[in-house]
């Protein structure tokens, strides 16, 4: 079977896989690929023997070429284009009063069409904003509203443990992250400490979620007093780091059990249920 492949048209973007055969391809080398969208310029980020999961062989197309100096040329070209074109729907923006914050210009690689990532507060009328736009450029425009966690995919930025975001790094898509997810890891509900850049709610939470899931599993219930054999204790806190639990005994002295103490302590159930 030939070689399986994984590109991607934009750094932060997502990846598809493609057939190399007849080429021999590594990763990060340049190819020509044929999509929906007409040719375009791809890079390899990944080299696989086998089907990804979820597709099978015949959905799988096979390159067109490999990228050649040509095609970077006119990639280059391009590149400039989208930030002539981003200047200057900026400029429009202005003139037209459009409460819209560009995000990004992408030109296609045929220059079949222009898509701009934007942000807005609510549905805009940029009607008058699109007849510019063609009327300058002469080929298809899109204007594509975004969400402020793909606004700092694209952009980039630091988080708050210093390294650049996640989702520029590598995410591709976006998970749901509740509130109900800060609150499972004990942590504090200020929204300086639980959420991103963007404003939403860190993604982080959603990568930690399973471990505390499965901590939590295994803990009695916090708050509830248990006949143990070394009298009546209390579980008032968890750790996980720590894998154990902090208990307050009758005299009122707390004291850290690990959890792999706790079932020897406690006592056979009785028939009467503690309060």
């Amino acid at each position: 079977m030939s070689q399986i492949i994984g590109v991607k048209f934009r750094e932060q973007g997502q990846i598809y896989y493609f057939q190399a055969s007849p080429f021999v391809v590594q990763a990060g080398d340049a190819v020509i690929v044929k999509t929906e969208e007409g040719l375009g310029l791809a890079r390899v980020v990944q080299v696989k023997d086998r089907i990804p999961e979820g597709f099978t062989l015949e959905e799988l197309k096979p390159i067109f070429r490999m990228a050649n100096q040509e095609d970077f040329r006119v990639q280059k070209d391009n590149d400039c284009l989208a930030g002539e074109a981003f200047v200057f729907c900026r400029k429009c923006l202005l003139e037209h009063k459009l409460e819209m914050k560009l995000v990004d210009v992408e030109v296609f690689f045929d220059r079949s069409k222009i898509i701009f990532y934007f942000t807005a507060p609510g549905r805009v009328d940029f009607r008058d904003l699109v007849k510019d736009l063609v009327k300058v450029y002469r080929t298809r425009i899109e204007l594509r509203q975004i969400g402020v966690r793909h606004e700092t995919q694209m952009v980039g930025a630091l988080g708050n443990c210093g390294q650049v975001c996640c989702c520029r790094r590598f995410m591709r898509q976006f998970a749901p992250v509740t509130i109900k997810m800060a609150k499972d890891q004990n942590l504090f509900l200020n929204p300086a400490k639980i959420s991103g850049v963007c404003g939403r709610l860190l993604c982080c939470l959603n990568f930690e979620q399973p471990h505390y899931a499965q901590f939590q599993k295994r803990l009695p219930k916090m708050g509830k007093r248990y006949k143990c054999c070394t009298g009546y204790l209390r579980v008032i806190r968890a750790n996980l780091f720590r894998d154990s639990l902090t208990v307050l005994d009758e005299e009122g002295v707390e004291k850290e059990v690990s959890l792999q103490e706790w079932p020897q302590l406690l006592q056979k159930p009785d028939k009467k249920k503690d309060k």
